[in-house]
């Protein structure tokens, strides 16, 4: 008795389909109400058209001139450039065709690197319907997708590419009512892993496909309008600028702010010393003090910083390239580095996008072998439904009757006859012979519901199915009849479906976090799925739905910490998917994000690095900076780990280099000012071209990958260049007042090269310290650490001594109108001094990253944002610090409850009985 109350009691869970839908303005509704087999008249057709203007994705092109133009902008460039003008107004040639072929030549990397990266709205529409048949004039048509307007009423069958924007009217083209709802696949707009059935009155989007069913639909929104249309708008306006590029900028800055102020100073005092010397300035004499003030900035600016940048990333990207990981944008290299959050989409992402046979439940007696070999029995061959083909798949892997049975051919069993599935009945159902039992029997397989019903109800399968409903796993029931009865029915079991994680999605995951890269999951498939998958791949299932994305109540810094904290996020649409990497940008997060559908497109674009993985839509691979051609995501974790050896290389070529340039500028500053002491112009080029060359090198040096995402801590950098370049500076001083006072060599102050009585040594001592003694100091910028804990490549080490030992030679042998002999004492003996006292700047810098901190930083160069950022840091120390007293106190509590708790009971223990 009490078993049929139960099985009375068990219902099937109806687990509403969730779907983002929006209400149309009533001046929109008013356009709808179309009389379903008239259609439009061609008068109302053209008036819709001027109103809302074709049904096709608009294109912004860029100009690209203006696009090659834009590489010519930055503060670096601008510097250059302006030593190109004052060049050519000097009339110096060489220089003019030099400077004005690196500027050339590095629009042009850039132009042809980023050419293409507009395709992604090229790749959106090819995803469009062509043709479409539609009521016009009381007929149906076929006329070009494009022609289509709101009101228009469309026929969709199976197979269809949606046209566009519609709502289903739940009749068919003869009139009458539909038989069946539509089956729609959608999974490229939003990400659901199913076929979602469509019924009247619900909306079908624009490039989704029809698999099931054939209804009337009145189109609502067209092009731009449409769901896929605003995708489009929103990777055409997204064109920021990249992280990398703001950081080149504000270290050109940087450079350009101190270059042009000591520049103008010594112009300004070369121009009155040379005013004193003669009675009237004529324009020789002008121009010959600009000349000099021109190779002096030429030689400060870091001309070739973009290049080397440039062939770092370019090394790097070749690297990527032979573990199948292709980087369509460059700078995307060094940003991948800093990546501290990786937003995935979940379908065909994480997941195989591809239905797979799950734990199945079974009624005693039953094993999954039996199970699958009556889900096959009851499976209609050579149909491409999803479920289908996962059951066949499934049932020819794990039964070893059907490992090698061709077709729908099963030894020792014949299909006497069989019922495809319906719709109306909701099963399919086969009349099978047993040839080695001597058998008949009927067995089918379908809805939960219809297959327990057959049965005659049962309450322990019913709860089975909804437990996994829940778990958002998919079910089918299947049956067969009892033996020589063929109509008294018998459950053999519940087979569940799911989207399984692919199987390197949990160790990527794993290795991301173990790596500081936070990865959450971005999807439009529904939330209990989404829960399901998170705790498959070993991710905690604090997911949250697209309503806490669209609060209305919640300011954007609150829905930033909703977007840090969750784990991720379920049943979004593009805009949404956009919006959550926005957010987390605003927190001055680096973000990444992986996707393989065009409802991932706007946020691949939007993301510092957009990853697009194996198998995906062209629009996701136009929008994208990194393209996967391995399946799975485990080729990220190598991109993580070859990016951060680049970042490494990168910011160790910056720091050296701008330590170079403040060294370079403040003594030529200050010993042009007070000692009157100049070099030659050829010597200052000199310098610049051949240690520049060297470090290109720097693209196959060894790296120390760091353990978290790399950040550039600007202000850290220019503060630890200014202090070595003042160590440096100081040393070059000393060089040159133990040359004059201690060796009286001659300093030549005030001579022109030209000068007969010039002696012309103390410029060649000068130049070998100026060019040896910053050129050693990237064997210590190379790292944060003492220079011995990870040593430089043979390579580096070879051409950057090469350079040095060749600047030494022509400084003890001389070279006609270059270099003055000094002799070997003097040419080893600098060089000497240049490499040790890199030593001293490594445990100077060593000691100056240990000093640092966020608030030093803040302290030294003070920005709203970073006192606010401090402010925030100091605020969750202190509530950090609560939380762990708190816990500590709970724990000593516990303790002492148990404590008592176990002397209670020793005491009742030693009672006698």
């Amino acid at each position: 008795m009490g078993e049929k109350t139960n099985e009375k009691e068990a219902q099937f869970e109806d687990h509403q389909h969730v779907e983002v839908s929006e209400e149309l303005p009533p001046e929109l509704e008013a356009l709808l109400q179309t009389e379903p087999l008239k259609g439009l008249s061609e008068a109302e057709v053209a008036e819709r058209t001027a109103r809302f203007g074709k049904n096709e994705i608009s294109e912004k092109k860029t100009n690209p001139i203006l696009k090659f133009l834009s590489y010519f902008t930055g503060a670096i460039a601008y510097l250059i450039e302006l030593a190109f003008i004052l060049s050519g107004v000097v009339e110096d040639w060489i220089d003019f065709g030099i400077i004005g072929g690196l500027l050339v030549i590095n629009a042009l990397i850039g132009f042809i690197e980023e050419s293409k990266a507009d395709a992604a709205l090229d790749a959106l529409k090819n995803t469009l319907a062509l043709k479409s048949r539609v009521f016009r004039d009381g007929r149906l048509q076929e006329i070009e997708s494009s022609e289509l307007v709101p009101g228009d009423i469309v026929a969709v069958r199976l197979g269809d590419i949606i046209p566009a924007d519609a709502r289903l009217l739940g009749i068919s083209v003869d009139g009458s009512e539909a038989e069946v709802n539509l089956q729609v696949d959608q999974s490229a707009l939003t990400g659901e892993s199913l076929p979602v059935e469509k019924k009247r009155g619900d909306t079908i989007y624009s490039s989704s496909i029809c698999k099931q069913g054939q209804m009337l639909a009145v189109v609502t929104k067209t092009g731009a309008n449409t769901f896929i249309g605003r995708a489009a708008n929103l990777i055409s306006i997204t064109n920021e600028q990249g992280h990398f590029q703001k950081i080149v900028n504000q270290i050109g800055n940087f450079l350009v702010v101190i270059t042009l102020t000591m520049v103008v100073v010594i112009f300004i005092y070369l121009i009155l010393r040379r005013k004193a010397e003669v009675d009237k300035l004529s324009k020789t004499d002008v121009f010959d003090v600009l000349r000099d003030v021109l190779v002096l900035t030429v030689a400060a600016i870091p001309v070739g910083l973009p290049t080397v940048m440039s062939v770092t990333m370019a090394v790097g990207a070749k690297q990527l390239a032979a573990k199948q990981v292709i980087v369509k944008r460059l700078t995307a290299v060094e940003e991948m580095a800093s990546v501290s959050v990786l937003c995935s989409d979940k379908t065909g992402t994480l997941t195989l996008n591809k239905l797979t046979f799950d734990e199945p439940y079974l009624k005693p007696g039953y094993t999954k072998e039996d199970l699958l070999l009556y889900s096959y029995l009851a499976s209609e061959p050579g149909a491409n439904d999803p479920i289908e083909m996962a059951v066949r798949t499934a049932a020819k892997r794990d039964v070893p009757l059907l490992a090698d049975c061709s077709g729908h051919t099963i030894p020792g069993f014949k299909v006497a006859s069989f019922v495809p599935f319906n719709p109306a009945t909701k099963l399919t159902q086969a009349t099978v012979v047993d040839h080695h039992a001597g058998e008949t029997f009927r067995v089918a397989k379908g809805a939960p519901q219809v297959i327990v019903k057959l049965v005659g109800g049962d309450a322990e399968a019913t709860h089975a199915v909804n437990l996994l409903a829940r778990r958002g796993l998919r079910a089918l029931g299947v049956a067969r009849t009892m033996p020589g009865d063929m109509e008294r029915w018998q459950l053999i079991g519940m087979i569940s479906l799911l989207d399984p994680p692919r199987p390197d999605s949990a160790e990527t995951i794993r290795r991301c976090e173990s790596m500081g890269v936070v990865v959450k999951m971005v999807t439009g498939d529904q939330l209990i799925i989404a829960k399901e998958v998170a705790a498959r791949l070993g991710m905690s299932r604090a997911i949250l739905d697209a309503n806490s994305l669209t609060d209305p109540d919640a300011t954007d810094t609150q829905l930033a910490d909703r977007c840090l904290h969750a784990d991720g996020f379920a049943q979004v649409i593009p805009e949404h998917k956009y919006r959550v990497v926005e957010l987390l940008q605003s927190k001055g997060l680096l973000v990444g994000m992986t996707g393989d559908g065009v409802n991932d497109a706007p946020a691949l674009k939007k993301a510092n690095v957009g990853i697009a993985v194996h198998d995906c839509t062209d629009a996701a691979r136009s929008a994208a900076d990194i393209v996967l051609l391995a399946p799975g995501l485990s080729t990220i974790v190598d991109g993580i780990l070859t990016s951060r050896a680049i970042f490494q290389r990168m910011r160790s070529y910056a720091l050296y280099r701008i330590t170079s340039t403040v060294h370079f500028l403040i003594f030529f500053f200050i010993i042009t000012l007070a000692f009157r002491w100049q070099m030659k112009a050829i010597l200052l080029i000199f310098i610049a071209v051949l240690n520049d060359a060297a470090t290109l090198v720097i693209s196959v040096d060894n790296a120390q990958i760091s353990r978290n995402p790399d950040k550039w801590r600007i202000g850290q950098l220019i503060t630890l260049s200014v202090i070595l370049g003042c160590f440096l500076t100081a040393l070059s001083f000393a060089v040159f007042f133990v040359a004059r006072d201690v060796f009286h060599i001659p300093d030549d102050a005030g001579k022109q090269s030209e000068d007969d009585t010039k002696d012309g040594r103390m410029e060649t001592i000068i130049y070998l310290n100026v060019s040896s003694a910053p050129h050693f100091t990237i064997f210590s910028t190379r790292l944060a650490g003492f220079f011995w804990e990870n040593l430089p490549s043979l390579t580096f080490t070879a051409a950057i001594l090469a350079t040095q030992v060749f600047a030494m030679f022509i400084s003890i042998f001389g070279i006609k109108n270059l270099t003055t002999a000094i002799g070997g004492g003097w040419g080893v003996s600098l060089l000497a001094v240049s490499l040790a006292y890199f030593v001293v700047l490594d445990a100077v810098k060593v000691f100056v990253f240990r000093m640092w901190s966020f608030e030093l930083t803040v302290k030294l160069w003070p920005t709203r944002a970073r006192k606010e950022r401090l402010r925030h840091k100091k605020e969750r120390l202190i509530i950090d610090e609560r939380v762990r007293m708190n816990v500590a106190r709970i724990r000593a509590i516990s303790k002492a409850i148990s404590a008592a708790d176990a002397f209670a009971k020793a005491g009742r223990g030693q009672l006698p009985r």
